[in-house]
């Protein structure tokens, strides 16, 4: 559980510099190249740390804490659905991204309240509602900074073509990892 703790500290943390005032000064002592190359590698050192942590948690049977009824499984399995969706919003000009404003933050937080619903066992409420405890200070944050008007008028004006492509790209990714990557990579079957 402490290699978890530790890479939830460590890939939150890189990405909590922004709030805590600490990314202007870096990016001014590293260089945008080098702040890019620093917070990638500390990123993904963090999300290994978080990957083997939880493994070894669960393969150590961690306390279950409560237990969900099954139809909450149904439940969690339609909000990955739209956090999919919103995750690819996140990164294409839609008027999806101009409504939600947020959309990578508002996926993390349905995606992790989502299994925070399924999943009762301590390692899953640690690992599920740290990313949601961030996301939401994270919103909070980002609230109280200046608008990007520029990028929102260009989410409103762009095309609704782009909403559909936005809709399809994240079912079939939402599919995908559902069926065959979810499985193979976290080892527990979805559907």
């Amino acid at each position: 559980m402490l290699l978890l703790i530790a890479g939830l500290v460590v890939l939150l943390g890189v990405h909590s510099l922004q709030i805590a005032g600490l990314k202007e000064p870096l990016l001014a002592r590293l260089g945008k190249a080098g702040y890019r190359a620093v917070h990638s590698l500390v990123s993904l050192a963090g999300l290994a740390l978080i990957v083997i942590g939880y493994g070894q948690a669960r393969a150590m049977g961690v306390t279950q804490l409560y237990d969900s009824p099954l139809w909450l499984r149904h439940v969690t399995i339609l909000f990955m659905m739209v956090a999919m969706v919103l995750l690819v919003a996140a990164y294409v000009p839609c008027r999806i991204k101009a409504a939600v404003k947020h959309p990578m933050l508002v996926a993390i937080k349905i995606w992790a309240f989502g299994h925070l619903l399924s999943n009762g066992d301590l390692a899953s409420v640690v690992l599920f509602g740290s990313f949601l405890a961030w996301a939401v200070v994270d919103r909070i944050w980002l609230k109280r900074q200046p608008v990007d008007v520029i990028a929102l008028e260009k989410a409103k004006a762009a095309p609704g073509a782009n909403d559909l492509i936005v809709v399809v790209i994240g079912a079939t990714a939402f599919v995908v990892f559902a069926f065959w990557l979810h499985p193979a990579l976290i080892g527990v079957p979805v559907m």
